[in-house]
């Protein structure tokens, strides 16, 4: 075997890998998040939970992606740890998937029919097939579904060029003799869990080992400890990602760890002990790629099927592995708010971005009760009231903070356009949000300072705010529904509302001057007046900001001035409400 055989099987390693990489975030993609929240939801009972994890894991092609999840779900409080531990045995049965597939190749026979099963005759197709999808469709989907067929078509490709690599080594004593080593069953747990630690794949080292088949070298007594090893090596992925989660989330992922350790041991003490009493002689068979992937099948349903009535201890020794502490008082007060925003979640973009909108929901109803509880301080100062909306202000801040930097590092993905879509309209709206907040704020301070220096508007000024503040109350509540519900229905009438909230302002403002003309009212109570009239302006004017990007997502415009000019001049629906609206919010007469 010359260097060029050995770049040529590094290069056909390297398409492997990268296509099996292409494969699963193509598939991850076109789900949309739909796969994961079926997780997070369905999982009421334990053999639910295992054909869950299977079928999800099948899916995307990738028992790692499955089992961080689940990690992260735990981690998050969404999903128990009783929950977690089905889904993870699932995901091992769903990962032999890949290798039922990837054992097509060794398909031989001279019939036509049966030669094109071989991805070899049909992954071409796929290729062509894909490339015209990317290329010359305009929906998204269809290109993702053109990434998965290129995805495919590299992944068999690469499969195809190792094969065709190493088939040379069939008569190298070298590698010959170098495996021979392996047929010591220690050595070969070590070996393939070790492969499969680096490259953080259980498929792809089975594919690799698929792809050695060709040289006739593998026998059984060589591949059976490699494959077991194999499924202790891909829990290296759920363990890195454990570091730094709640202890829940370390117990999910070692329950991940014991149960593939345990299933090896009972397989391998189970399987040589019979050996000291039974000859197998197909022990010494030359190894096809359907036999390894029977060998992977049998081990993960064998363990799930031997295990499964025992989550419960697999549990118990996860929680005396990890035990509880003094710390964990401490943990109990942390914010939780936040845990939805794990990123563990950014492997899946689609469903990071959802658990960013929930949590940003969760941001507007604060926003909204750190505003109602500001305004209600205007006919009734309270001190405890005043510590609330100081507390939900900075809490409010808090979430911009966290959900706006959630929202960077997931928009360094590989985004959908509807998911692009979706974080544009957040990272919009969270600061229109805080900056509701704000105002809410400068609203106790104009309160705190009547009530510090006893200051009391006029009978006619107190009931034109009560107007002006039902408007304000009104739209802030139809924007937090409009957001939570993306209702366009309620959306189109945010702007008129603003409309009349912009007159209202100018109104009462031009009603106080009259006032201090008239010596109704003071030069210090007018700035006072001034400012909430202002504050109550801006917060529609951000509600209006809010209302016009969901729209303008919706439609995918994005020219808000355009829209806006659009919106109110020759628009005769826009009128309708607008005077619908302006005999609702009717100011009493001087």
């Amino acid at each position: 075997m010359d260097i060029f055989s050995v770049l040529t099987m590094f290069g056909g390693l390297a398409l492997f890998l990268y296509g099996m990489n292409a494969l699963g975030d193509g598939l991850a993609k076109l789900s949309g998040g739909r796969l994961e929240k079926i997780l997070e939801k369905l999982t009421s009972s334990k053999i639910k939970g295992v054909l869950l994890g299977a079928v999800v894991t099948a899916a995307i092609q990738s028992s790692s992606a499955t089992t961080v999840m689940v990690v992260g779900f735990v981690n998050s409080g969404i999903m128990k740890l009783t929950q977690a531990i089905s889904i993870i045995m699932g995901a091992n049965i769903g990962t032999t998937a890949t290798s039922w597939i990837l054992s097509l190749s060794g398909i031989e026979s001279d019939s036509t029919l049966i030669q094109l099963l071989k991805p070899s005759s049909f992954s071409p197709i796929f290729a062509i097939i894909g490339i015209i999808m990317i290329m010359f469709s305009k929906k998204e989907r269809m290109k993702d579904v053109g990434n998965i067929l290129i995805g495919f078509a590299i992944l068999m490709f690469g499969m195809e060029t190792m094969s065709a690599a190493v088939k040379p080594l069939a008569n190298n004593a070298s590698f010959t003799s170098l495996l021979t080593m392996f047929t010591n069953p220690v050595l070969g747990v070590v070996a393939g869990a070790l492969l499969t630690a680096i490259i953080q794949s259980s498929s792809a080292s089975v594919g690799i080992l698929q792809a050695l088949c060709v040289t006739g070298s593998l026998n059984y007594s060589m591949v059976f400890p490699i494959v077991l090893g194999q499924n202790i090596g891909t829990c290296v992925t759920a363990m890195i990602s454990s570091i730094g989660a709640s202890k829940n989330a370390k117990r999910t992922a070692l329950v991940h760890l014991y149960f593939n350790l345990m299933g090896v041991a009972i397989f391998m003490i189970g399987f040589y002990s019979l050996t000291s009493f039974i000859d197998f002689a197909f022990l010494d068979d030359v190894v096809s790629p359907a036999d390894i992937a029977i060998l992977h099948s049998t081990f993960n349903i064998g363990a799930t099927l031997l295990l499964l009535p025992f989550t419960k201890g697999l549990e118990k020794l996860a929680r005396l592995t990890i035990r509880n502490d003094k710390d964990d008082e401490k943990a109990k007060k942390v914010d939780n708010d936040f845990r939805a925003l794990d990123l563990r979640f950014l492997d899946q973009p689609s469903y990071a971005i959802d658990q960013a909108r929930k949590v940003t929901i969760s941001m507007a109803y604060h926003s909204k009760e750190c505003l109602f509880k500001a305004m209600s301080l205007l006919e009734n100062y309270d001190e405890e009231i005043a510590k609330d909306v100081v507390e939900l202000e900075n809490r409010v801040d808090k979430y911009e903070d966290r959900i706006g930097t959630y929202l960077v590092k997931i928009s360094s993905r590989n985004l959908s356009e509807s998911d692009s879509r979706v974080l544009t309209e957040l990272l919009h709206c969270i600061g229109d949000f805080e900056r509701i907040a704000d105002h809410a704020v400068n609203l106790l301070a104009a309160s705190k300072e009547m009530h510090e220096k006893k200051l009391v508007f006029s009978e006619e000024a107190n009931k034109e705010l009560k107007v002006f503040s039902k408007a304000i109350r009104d739209i802030v509540e139809s924007t937090v529904v409009v957001f939570e519900e993306k209702d366009m229905v309620v959306a189109s009438i945010i702007e008129p509302m603003e409309e009349v909230i912009d007159n209202l302002s100018d109104e009462l403002k031009n009603r106080h001057i009259r006032r201090l003309a008239e010596n109704k009212c003071t030069i210090e109570l007018g700035f006072i007046f001034s400012d909430i009239t202002t504050n109550f302006e801006r917060i529609s004017d951000h509600c209006s900001n809010v209302a016009v990007c969901l729209i303008q997502v919706d439609e995918n415009e994005y020219e808000t001035h355009e829209y806006l000019d659009y919106v109110k001049h020759d628009n005769a629906e826009f009128k309708e409400k607008y005077n619908l609206f302006k005999e609702k919010y009717i100011l009493p007469k001087m």
